[in-house]
């Protein structure tokens, strides 16, 4: 028995001495580990400290989510932009199982606070009332302005993720599209005029330079009809202004399920007699890649869609180039 009992005895100290050892080699190892870099990351609200690369993610508006998304971060949260419209149908399939907290319009603070973020990005244009709270609940980044400055953006999403040499890629990849574009359509003798409308609701925006849009046509050296020619975000069409709606092709979006000033446009005579529905060159785009967006992986694709249209003359996918009233 007393055999025995120095046996376990033995057992047990040798237990001991290899769990201090196990103990001691874990120390060692975390002191050899370097530490999650800490960096200040500068903002259109200020400055937030941002420790290693973020995990656990929430995102407030499409340009964020788009950011998110094309740097390979899955978002644990993210708004839709209207009640019930999902997240945007070109990121739909690499969104499965991320939770919807809230809208554009208003994000849900408490399904924020729930998900446990490490970090929040939004923008001060759409935010800025609840930024202290945000804030409160995890490091938040904002940028100041949302589509004109979506290059700007990008990069500084991606700062805030630890994803900067990523982004720089991403960014590259764009530039050689655009370029190649831009080529193709230098190869014609005459450049087309490009117009810009989308329906909103009750209101048709013609849409100007000053907007996400305007910076690819501008990079693609697009040119745009006179009256759209301006450095400005966007006009409300009228009946009175449909010539202005004219050009060489237009791209026209449907936002939503109400377009009843479109409605009454598409029914007026002048409509019939703008050039651009003369020559059935009136293309219907996808609303939530080519305004929703407003991030590089969307601008990629709308070069890619530019491209079908007018370099290899064909229509998107649902558009049958017979735009009428809904």
């Amino acid at each position: 028995m007393r055999r025995a009992t120095g046996a376990l005895a033995g057992v047990a100290a040798a237990l001991a001495l290899s769990a201090c050892g196990a103990e001691s080699e874990e120390s060692a190892a975390a002191e050899s580990a370097p530490a999650a870099e800490t960096r200040m990351v500068s903002h259109a609200a200020g400055d937030t400290e941002i420790t290693g690369s973020p995990q656990r993610v929430v995102v407030l508006d499409t340009g964020e989510l788009d950011s998110a998304v094309a740097l390979g971060v899955e978002p644990v949260g993210a708004v839709e932009p209207i009640a019930g419209a999902g997240f945007p149908e070109y990121l739909a399939d690499e969104l499965e199982g991320v939770e919807i907290v809230g809208t554009i319009e208003q994000p849900n603070l408490e399904a924020i606070a729930r998900l446990e973020p490490d970090l929040i990005l939004s923008s001060q244009i759409r935010h800025e009332a609840i930024y202290d709270q945000l804030s409160e609940i995890a490091p938040t980044v904002f940028t100041e302005e949302v589509g004109v400055t979506w290059k700007e953006n990008f990069e500084l999403h991606a700062e805030a993720l630890g994803l900067t040499e990523q982004a720089g890629e991403l960014q590259a990849d764009y530039d050689e599209q655009v370029s190649a574009l831009r080529e193709s359509l230098d190869a014609d003798d005459e450049k087309t005029e490009v117009s810009v409308v989308r329906s909103v609701g009750d209101e048709v925006r013609i849409y100007l330079k000053a907007n996400f849009l305007g910076t690819i046509l501008e990079d693609a050296g697009l040119p745009r009809p006179d009256e759209q020619d301006k450095a400005e975000f966007s006009e409300t069409a009228t009946v009175e202004r449909i010539p202005d709606l004219d050009g060489d092709v237009m791209f026209l979006s449907r936002y939503g399920d109400d377009h009843r000033l479109l409605n009454r446009l598409m029914e007026n005579r002048l409509w019939d007699r703008l050039d651009v529905v003369e020559e059935e060159a009136v293309y219907e785009v996808p609303d939530d890649l080519w305004f929703l967006g407003i991030g590089n992986l969307a601008a990629r694709e709308v070069v890619e869609d530019l491209e079908t249209v007018l370099v290899d003359d064909e229509r998107l996918p649902g558009d049958d180039g017979n735009p009428t009233t809904e």
